[in-house]
């Protein structure tokens, strides 16, 4: 059973021969009571404190769980989205990949068909040439024929000309 300043302020001593100054004894159970009081009221002040200083301790913890467990939640979405970037990268060169091979191969075919249109303008440029060739050869060939000496040397009078005209 814990002491109170009344317990100690209602305590009696028996009284013996020669014992002690009762004014000196009952001052200093006062000044006892007086310390003994403080110290009850410094205790009880402590133990608020302390148990407010719990209280806080457990928000605190409570705060503590909960953030570590948003960090945890953070960290795993976090995992997620770069989980779902890199499938998410991955599909993007494929598909380039797959339209890099598709140009590079209309590329080839474009580049084929112009390769034979050439070839076929060079067959056609030949022919071409070639009749073009016979062509003036033929013209040349024409102005080499003697019939072109004969009309030179053909004179027609002027003044028969007249003649047959007025008749």
């Amino acid at each position: 059973m814990t002491l109170t300043p009344l317990d100690i302020h209602n305590k009696e001593f028996s009284k013996g021969f020669r014992g002690y100054d009762e004014d000196e004894v009952n001052e200093f159970l006062d000044q006892i009571i007086k310390d003994y009081e403080i110290i009850l009221r410094e205790k009880k002040e402590l133990e608020n404190k302390l148990n407010e200083v719990y209280d806080r301790l457990g928000h605190f913890k409570s705060i503590e769980e909960t953030l570590n467990k948003s960090i945890i939640i953070a960290q795993e979405a976090g995992e997620e989205v770069k989980r779902n970037a890199q499938k998410e990268a991955k599909l993007i060169i494929k598909e380039a990949e797959k339209n890099a091979d598709r140009i590079v191969n209309d590329s080839l075919s474009k580049a084929r068909k112009i390769a034979m249109d050439i070839e076929e303008l060079k067959k056609q440029s030949k022919v071409f040439r070639t009749r073009f060739k016979m062509l003036v050869e033929a013209q040349l060939d024409l102005l080499d024929n003697d019939d072109w000496d004969k009309l030179l040397e053909y004179e027609i009078d002027a003044t028969e000309l007249k003649v047959n005209e007025e008749v």
